[in-house]
């Protein structure tokens, strides 16, 4: 029925084509008036006849080609009958194409560039070349005198070129505002779709979905699901690897549900082998019910591309099913021709989108169609500028009515759209103070400068951890009054100091930090005020402004203007001197030296920057050469101290060549370069092209690098605000300084409120509260000033005390036993119950409670032995503490060499608890230590009588040695060097073999399994496909001589672009079980990224598990800072130890990483060193004897384990060939001994009996 109907309208159509064929010619003009007017905005109300006219005007085309380009098929699915009664007739054609018309005007958002310019392109809007011309009026041919040849001569009228020009640019301004729009949201990485049953193709090869793209592409496909996909009415999704997959098995309506489902479709896509497009394009080509075709493809297909496009075009060939093509971030230049070519084969669209290069996304059929239509318009503005000097091709060009000579003379700002009251003269506002730059403001309103560092106000309160030797005991003591009364801090240098907290002073502080914050974010709000938004804050004296002209600015001129007029009216007039110079090709200044900035001066600057124009290029070594190197200047001792550079773009002039300048300039010179980067958009690419290009992130760079080497400022801004300033970056700085010490001082005070909560919890509580307290309990606190008072008191509360703890002790019937004297919080929990009897020994007699609470009474009480005490309180009620600064001197021991016994069977333990037992220190062989006890200190005093310090009695006895930096007297003797020497050397050959040892067997690579119950983590990314070879050798190695061995239960998971675990839980170590993990782990491929994050995850869900391991040869796909917080998560209540290891991977970023990981962990970082020969090393240092300290040298080790034993083994032979030097010292002591007995005896034969004889 309907077919039936357009068929009967169109045959009406083309019979009364003849009879309005007489008409077209009479009407052409009024219909280009017409469509002038609707672009304008200003088309009036016209009679029903007239808009009839202009209607079949408008429909009767010249060609049939024409008239069948406008015809479109009627679809009729789902369409309803007319009734029976509907009239129809030959104009309904025209009234239904006429409100499709307007509906394109209102739908422009639905439509391709290819619907919308159909309406909006040049031809349409008859702005085109012919049209032009058809404006102008022919005059009559001359005869050229030179070639004879005629020309032809045109006239125009000026009003109607100008304004033929005017909207020319509107149009150029309206692609671009629809280019801008194409490249928003989903649109900017898929295109704009049409159809409205879609059915979407994505590719999930292991090329597209690998090396970290999954997580973007998910959320690529998620966007273009809310923004596009959801206003569908039919929704059909499939995926393709190696095999497609199809979500639905038909066309789905959309509704939420639908979207929802799709929504889950997205974030379960995983890579699934290659890009088999043939296959699936033979899936799409039997899904029914759908009118677009979307294809992503991100990896080049399995197929050629005739291949592709040739079954494309023969399965299209009567289907009305385009295909929109779109090249999602792939930089394979193989892929994007292939999609090109299949978009045109189907006569569909092809879109192409890179992260890295926003050049490709203009190469999308949208785009580069919007593109050609400004190329068309600028064109045509060429051609204008042509005519308007009397030429176009040919023919002689007359415009009437125009001055030409005149206009040129106006600046080019007149041509521009200028803000009210743009010409009027300055309103100055004179500042009221001299601003200062953020450097220079925080020195005085900084935290540091008004006193408020975290760090200043806890150093009064804050002490160091204390570790000193105490000779009465002859063992090292720690101090542990911080337990008690002061909360560990971390400090800024890293050192941990305790901390007397003051709630008081840091509420005070927590309100002086408010208010500091609100004072510096009034300073961001001043600063990105007024003239200060664009040119940030002008601090010097004497400034020289620096203005881009140049062609790249043409039309932001007046945006300059503007801006130089917010500086002059704010910042300028309270300046000593100012000066400004403008710069394209050629620099030239306002004046010749900088003048004062004087009302009058400031009115005749504005005037001359009214009659600037842009030209040239950016030639920016001119115009700084102009402001710092002014000879009249420097002879009036008149010194430029700033120049702002405002500016768009890089200089002509390298980068490194400029900076060079402006540092040779600028030193020993108080001049600085600040630069300002006024950001613009824009998309015409016949625009003027600079002498140098760069893109706005490398120009950024380039200026701050050019301020910053003179110490100046940069500035960053655009229309929309402030994208990057230095001063606001500072204050910004401090802000977060401020809000990090807030953060801090409230961890601080939840560490004070857990200690006191907890102080007096103790295992007895109940009971203790439930006895009746004695009336001699109910005590008043005394005054701190009377000290003796407070002793008594002291020592009526611990009577008391031990009342209550024995009728405690009574009632539960505990038999008590003395307490340790180490720990003081078992003494006051369980004291010792007084004995009544009377002892059987005086070691047995009863003592006083203040001789239980200090077993150090008796001794202070014996007169003989000096021993000084003082005392100090707590902050806990009614307890005291005391320090022994005086001991009894006691007689020094000399200290033996010792004798080591290590034992020859290796231990499946770290190298830190090995060494902890086997260490140098453990086995007395430190030769520091032994060398450096009291009795061997150079003593040098003072004799009041002599009136002079007096060395020791016997130095010349012993040799003097130098240890870290004191001058020791050597009192170990030759023997005992000798037998030192021998058991170092006995030690060291201990060593040697524990590090053979450790670099043999699957050790090499994986380091000692110490836990029991154990987790393996094996990267089998792309990366590792050189080693996986030697990764399965390394790993059957493991499993037989440590697991099977030493009876670890394990697990395997293998990690790549997934992960994959051999078990779902730890098994036994059985013979079966090795030889199944074996032949699963020799089934590894190297392919796909690194999923580290959910590796461990999956190894943490195991609740058996007590260690992980993970093999790793580089960085992780996910970033490093987020699998160290999700690590940190998972192991916050089980510390489980994650021991990373390093295979192969020499990126340092990657190394660092496993280190951190492990150490947050308490793990072991392991990196195998396949260069290192273990036994080649050992055998040289055993054949060579020991006697280099140095050579063979042991490289440094990255590894806990073998880092600390190498460690080791460097300070044993430093301390064999120190001992040999110290042995040495005796013999050379000897020599000198006898070469003086020698000479002694030489010199006094006959002295003696001659004095002996005259007697």
């Amino acid at each position: 029925m309907d077919s039936h109907i357009f068929g009967t309208n169109r045959r009406l159509y083309q019979e009364e084509s003849k009879d309005y064929s007489g008409d077209e010619k009479s009407d052409e003009k009024k219909d280009s008036e017409d469509d002038v007017d609707v672009k304008d905005g200003d088309r009036e109300k016209v009679t029903d006849d007239e808009s009839d006219d202009d209607d079949d005007d408008e429909l009767y085309v010249d060609s049939d080609v024409e008239r069948e380009r406008n015809w479109k098929n009627v679809k009729l699915k789902n369409a309803r009958p007319p009734h029976p009664l509907t009239v129809t007739h030959v104009n309904q054609s025209r009234d239904l194409q006429r409100v499709e018309q307007s509906l394109t005007v209102v739908n422009a958002d639905k439509q391709n560039s290819e619907e919308w310019l159909q309406t909006h392109s040049i031809e349409f809007l008859k702005l085109t070349l012919q049209d032009l011309i058809d404006k102008g009026q022919i005059g009559k041919l001359t005869p050229d005198k030179q070639t004879g040849k005629a020309n032809h001569q045109i006239q125009f009228e000026a009003y109607d070129v100008n304004e033929f020009e005017y909207k020319l640019n509107v149009a150029i301004e309206m692609y671009t505002k629809r280019i801008k729009y194409l490249l928003q949201g989903s649109k900017r990485m898929f295109g704009h779709l049409k159809g409205d049953r879609v059915a979407l193709c994505v590719d999930v090869s292991d090329a597209n979905m690998g090396f970290g793209r999954q997580t973007a592409f998910q959320e690529s496909l998620l966007h273009l699901l809310d923004e596009q996909l959801s206003v569908k009415s039919g929704l059909y999704l499939m995926e393709f690897g190696t095999e497609p997959e199809p979500l639905w098995p038909v066309t789905r309506d959309v509704n939420c549900r639908i979207t929802d489902e799709a929504k889950e479709w997205v974030m379960r896509l995983q890579p699934r082998g290659g890009c088999n497009l043939l296959k699936a394009m033979k899936h799409l080509m039997k899904v029914k019910d759908v009118d677009t075709i979307v294809l992503v493809l991100g990896s080049a297909p399995d197929q050629p591309t005739d291949i592709l496009c040739d079954y494309v075009h023969q399965m299209g060939v009567g289907k009305d099913v385009p295909l929109h093509a779109v090249a999602y971030d792939c930089s394979n230049q193989l892929t994007n021709v292939t999609l090109r070519n299949l978009s045109d084969a189907s006569t569909g669209r092809y879109h192409c989108y890179a992260a890295s290069c926003e050049e490709q996304i203009y190469t999308g059929t949208d785009i580069s169609l919007l593109l050609k239509e400004i190329q068309k318009a600028q064109d045509v503005i060429n051609k204008i500028k042509e005519m308007r000097r009397g030429l176009m091709g040919s023919a002689i060009i007359n415009i009437m009515n125009e001055i030409t000579t005149e206009v040129s003379k106006l600046p080019q700002s007149r041509f521009l759209p200028r803000p009210p009251g743009h010409e009027l003269p300055l309103r100055i506002d004179t500042p009221k103070f001299q601003p200062r730059s953020s450097v220079d403001w925080l020195c005085q309103h900084g935290l540091k400068a008004k006193r408020l560092d975290l760090y200043q106000v806890l150093s009064p309160n804050a002490y160091s951890y204390r570790e000193e030797f105490i000779p009465i005991i002859k063992k090292a003591v720690q101090s542990q009054v911080h337990e008690k009364a002061m909360v560990q801090f971390t400090w800024h240098d890293g050192s941990v100091k305790n901390i007397h907290v003051d709630m008081t002073q840091l509420f005070e502080y927590q309100k002086q930090l408010k208010e500091v914050v609100g004072l510096y974010e009034r300073r961001i709000d001043w600063l990105a005020s007024g003239s200060r938004r664009i040119f940030g804050t002008i601090c010097e004296k004497n400034i020289v402004v620096l203005i881009d002209t140049s062609v790249s600015n043409v039309n932001y001129l007046v945006h300059i203007q503007h801006s130089l007029r917010l500086l002059m009216e704010q910042q300028i007039a309270n300046k000593d001197y100012f000066n400004l110079i403008a710069f394209g090709s050629i620099a030239k200044s306002w004046r010749p030296t900088m003048v004062r900035p004087t009302p009058q001066n400031l009115q005749d600057a504005w005037k001359w920057v009214l009659g600037l124009q842009c030209s040239g290029s950016r030639n920016f070594l001119s115009a700084f050469r102009m402001a710092v190197e002014n000879e009249e200047e420097v002879k009036h001792k008149i010194h430029v101290q700033g120049v702002y550079l405002f500016t768009s773009g890089v200089p002509d002039q390298p980068q490194d060549v400029a900076i060079s300048f402006i540092e040779e300039a600028s030193s020993g010179r108080p001049v600085k370069l600040h630069s300002i980067l006024f950001n613009v958009d824009d998309y015409d690419g016949d625009g003027a092209i600079p002498g140098r290009y760069a893109n706005i992130t490398r120009t950024s760079d380039c200026l701050r690098n050019m301020a910053h080497s003179s110490g100046g400022r940069f500035h960053w801004f655009r229309e929309t605000g402030i994208i990057e300033s230095d001063d606001i970056q500072f204050v910004n700085t401090e802000v977060d300084k401020a809000l990090n010490f807030s953060r801090k001082v409230a961890l601080l005070i939840d560490n004070v409120k857990k200690k006191y909560r907890n102080r007096f919890q103790t295992m007895f509580q109940e009971e203790i509260r439930s006895l009746p307290s004695p009336e001699s309990s109910q005590m008043k606190s005394l005054p701190p000033s009377s000290r003796q008072a407070t002793s008594r008191q002291s020592q009526r509360y611990d009577d008391e005390v031990d009342s209550l703890t024995e009728q405690l002790a009574n009632s539960r019937g505990i038999t008590w036993r003395p307490s340790s004297a180490s720990r003081v919080r078992d003494s006051k929990l369980f004291p010792k119950p007084p004995n009544k009897e009377r002892p059987t020994s005086a070691k047995e007699r009863p003592s006083s409670s203040r001789e239980r609470k200090d077993p150090m009474q008796r001794v202070r009480s014996i007169p003989s032995k000096k021993i000084s005490c003082s005392h100090f309180f707590l902050d806990k009620k009614q307890e005291t503490g005391s320090v022994y600064t005086k001991y009894q001197n006691t007689k020094v021991v000399r200290k033996s060499i010792g004798q080591p016994n290590i034992p020859e069977q290796e231990d499946s333990i770290t190298s830190k608890e090995w060494l902890r037992l086997f260490g140098l220190s453990k086995l007395k062989l430190d030769l520091t230590k032994l060398v450096s006890g009291p009795d061997c200190k150079h003593v040098g005093k003072k004799v009041k009588s002599l009136h002079k310090n007096v060395s020791a009695k016997y130095c010349d006895i012993f040799p003097s040695i130098n240890i870290k930096g004191t001058l020791k007297h050597l009192q170990l003797l030759p023997h005992e060097l000798e037998e030192y020497e021998n058991q170092v050397e006995r030690v060291l050959r201990r060593y040697l073999k524990r590090l053979q040892w450790l670099l043999s067997g699957s050790r090499r690579v994986f380091g000692t399994v110490i836990q029991k119950n154990c987790i393996f983590l094996i990267d089998t990314s792309g990366s590792m496909d050189v080693y996986m070879k030697e990764l399965k050798k390394e790993l059957a190695a493991l499993i037989w001589e440590q697991l099977n061995r030493m009876k670890i239960n394990f697990n395997l998971i293998r990690f790549s672009g997934a992960c994959e675990n051999w078990r779902s839980g730890i098994q036994p170590p059985t013979e079966e079980n090795c030889h199944n993990a074996i032949a699963w782990s020799s089934k590894f491929v190297a392919s796909g990224n690194t999923c580290t994050l959910e590796a461990l995850q999956m190894a943490f869900s195991d609740p058996d598990v007590d260690g992980i391991y993970l093999l790793t040869d580089g960085k992780p796909d996910t970033s490093t800072s987020l699998i160290l917080r999700e690590v940190a998560k998972m192991n916050i209540d089980r510390t489980v130890p994650v021991n990373t290891i390093s295979f192969n991977c020499s990126d340092n970023t990657a190394n660092n990483f496993l280190h951190l990981l492990a150490k947050e962990t308490g793990g072991r970082y392991h990196r195998c060193h396949g260069d290192f020969d273990a036994h080649m090393f050992t055998h040289k240092l055993l054949s060579e004897g020991f006697q280099d300290a140095e050579y063979p040298h042991l490289p440094q080790f990255d590894g806990d384990d073998l880092r600390g034993l190498g460690a080791e083994i460097t300070q044993a032979r430093k301390y064999l060939a120190q001992a040999r030097t110290f042995r040495a010292l005796y013999k050379a002591k000897a020599m000198n001994a006898e070469k003086e007995k020698i000479c002694t005896t030489e010199k006094v034969p006959s002295t003696p009996f001659l004095v002996g004889r005259a007697k």
